[in-house]
């Protein structure tokens, strides 16, 4: 079983991500695989997952969707941290030619992927998605990786307009990947799951939940088949 104790480490910086979102970046240094998370503490407030960015340090991008991650957003350096992981099951990091796939802040677990993929001289290709070009995330890691980028906006405002899944249709009708690694929105990933199928290639998604244990106990984040997203994902088969 991962470790249920908690490390302890404190900010080293804090950097714009998006219009409303930071990354922040700490002097805790974990070994996992992309894809794994890690349930952060916030004492008096609430202990949340997030999505591992980077291991080694420890980085996550956080977007403001409730208490937790409106006040990990007023973090400064120096801060301190509390942090259970890395958990869950991560992505294989399999394929020659893969697909990430990322819509809004799915981004976060994908930009370790690329990351790893590229230092193991894989040709990565990202098709990058959200609602508009200031909700867009990650975009200068994925580039910083070497990855090909291909973003997709909703309301046009940078990139091509429409929906991410457009371009991965694209891509996969020309044969140019070999492997997909989603993270989004559910309805994105059926979607990603569908052309998978439909174009014999394989992959994989990274699903998010209500969690409140991250360890399998208390059975929070049940998919309704018997598997639990914190002990038997994150990652699934596509």
């Amino acid at each position: 079983m991962a470790p249920s104790t908690h490390l302890t480490g404190r900010v080293i910086r804090v950097e714009p991500a998006g219009s409303r979102g930071v990354t922040i970046v700490s002097d805790i240094r974990l070994s996992a695989q992309p894809g794994q998370f890690v349930m952060l503490w916030l004492p008096r407030v609430d202990e949340k997952p997030f999505s591992l960015v980077d291991d080694a340090p420890m980085t996550l991008t956080v977007v403001p969707v409730g208490p937790v991650t409106r006040r990990l957003q007023q973090l400064q350096p120096g801060d301190v941290l509390y942090v259970r992981g890395p958990l869950g099951r991560g992505f294989s990091l399999a394929g020659e030619r893969p697909l990430l796939v990322a819509g809004g802040s799915g981004a976060a677990p994908l930009a370790f992927v690329a990351s790893r993929l590229a230092r193991a001289g894989r040709r990565v290709t990202v098709a990058l998605g959200a609602r508009t070009a200031g909700e867009l995330l990650l975009a200068q890691q994925f580039r910083a990786a070497g990855a090909r980028l291909c973003v997709t906006t909703e309301d046009g405002s940078e990139g091509e307009r429409g929906l991410v899944v457009s371009a991965v249709e694209r891509l996969l009708a020309h044969g140019e990947c070999d492997r997909v690694y989603a993270c989004g929105p559910a309805p994105m990933l059926d979607r990603v799951a569908a052309l998978c199928r439909e174009h014999g290639v394989p992959g994989e998604a990274s699903y998010e939940a209500y969690m409140r244990c991250g360890i399998g106990v208390c059975g929070s984040c049940d998919r309704g088949d018997g598997l639990l997203v914190c002990r038997d994902g994150p990652v699934f088969d596509l």
